[in-house]
């Protein structure tokens, strides 16, 4: 149901270092973005294929502070009206995570100002409800709501029967949507991060071209492990034969249909999320359908989960890109409804307690520490 009762009037202030974006925000009553600054370094990871962890942690290092003065500058405020300030604490890299969680809990402590460390999965699922001049018609929460969370390192299906209450109905046994997008990648020899230049290339390709397959485990619960082996072994069939040595030169093969490729493979992962979705939206009776997650980002995802639930009575509900990949903005909001509950986090420097999303047989998300 939408949250009817008196809520505190709270500016929180956000920081997000969970991988390799730098972010700050202010966010005013859990609703209203006042400022949303991200130092990304995706152009500094590129040449490696991914996230290299150490230099990562380097960047946030350097790029935290300005981006905290760049922040309030935009937001309009001063220190005198922030309530509280909230970090990611985690699931992410541990060398990145301390940087942001412990930059912020300073900054609490020498203004003197209520500190919450929030979950990373949390605050994705919270940037469905965020709103600013671009977005000023976001949705209000409204529960009991489904949530498809979808990034590189995740992907679960979470009942949300109310603010900071959650079930997990389903989650993947191996590989996540989004590392299954940025392996393909790979593969297909796009740059990274893979998931974009995934969905580029397969909007010129035919998603029937090859016949991928849905794994389907459990009532709920995903796999794409099978799938990115099965876009393995295609490209094997299109890679030169011989020894590259041999003065005749390896024996060649038709060029890579990498667009076919892309385009197939996609086709089966937005299948198989799809489908779960519809699935449980129709079992649990839920009054909101929300992506969340970085892979939330992907045009054929959204066009065809509206679809699924076309002339429905459930909504369909996904952030604007900017709030798709990792912000501080999402952290700041989900903070802000921890707070009208009266939780507060310790400035301790000792790890804080994850958010467990357990399922009716005990199990939690995969990537849970």
């Amino acid at each position: 149901m939408t949250e009817t009762t008196t809520l505190p009037e709270l500016t929180v202030l956000g920081v997000e270092s969970s991988c390799d974006e730098t972010a700050i925000a202010v966010v005013r009553n859990g609703r209203e973005i006042l400022s949303n600054i991200v130092a990304s370094q995706v152009d500094l990871h590129s040449k490696y294929g991914g996230v290299f962890p150490e230099m990562a942690s380097r960047q946030h290092v350097l790029a935290i502070s300005p981006v905290l003065t760049e922040a309030l500058a935009q937001a309009g405020v001063t220190w005198g009206d922030i309530d509280a300030v909230a970090a990611t604490y985690g699931p992410g890299l541990a060398g990145s995570l301390v940087v942001g969680l412990n930059f912020a809990k300073g900054v609490a402590l020498a203004q003197g100002l209520p500190f919450i460390g929030i979950n990373h999965l949390e605050g994705h699922i919270y940037s469905n409800w965020l709103a600013d001049p671009k977005r000023p018609d976001a949705p209000e929460p409204q529960f009991p709501a489904l949530i498809l969370i979808v990034s590189g390192g995740h992907t679960e299906l979470v009942l949300m029967t109310g603010h900071a209450e959650y079930q997990l109905l389903g989650r993947t046994l191996d590989d996540a949507a989004g590392e299954a997008f940025d392996k393909v990648g790979r593969l297909l020899g796009l740059p990274y991060p893979g998931g974009p230049h995934v969905q580029r290339a397969g909007e010129k390709g035919n998603p029937q071209a090859f016949d991928f397959p849905r794994s389907t485990p459990g009532e709920f619960d995903f796999s794409f492990s099978g799938l990115k082996t099965a876009v393995l072994r295609e490209v094997e069939k299109f890679t030169p034969k011989g020894n590259p040595s041999d003065p005749r030169g390896p024996t060649m093969v038709r060029p890579l249909p990498v667009e076919n490729l892309a385009a197939s493979f996609q086709d089966a992962v937005v299948d198989v999320l799809v489908e779960r979705t519809v699935r449980a939206a129709e079992q649990y009776d839920v009054k909101q359908v929300l992506l969340a997650g970085g892979v939330a980002a992907n045009g054929p995802l959204r066009a065809t989960t509206r679809e699924a639930f076309e002339g429905g009575h459930v909504p369909v509900f996904y952030p604007p890109l900017i709030l798709c990949t990792d912000n501080a903005a999402a952290i700041a909001g989900a903070a802000y409804w921890r707070l009208a509950r009266g939780e507060r986090s310790s400035l301790s420097l000792e790890v804080v307690p994850n958010l467990r999303l357990v399922d009716d047989e005990g199990r939690t998300t995969k990537d849970e520490r």
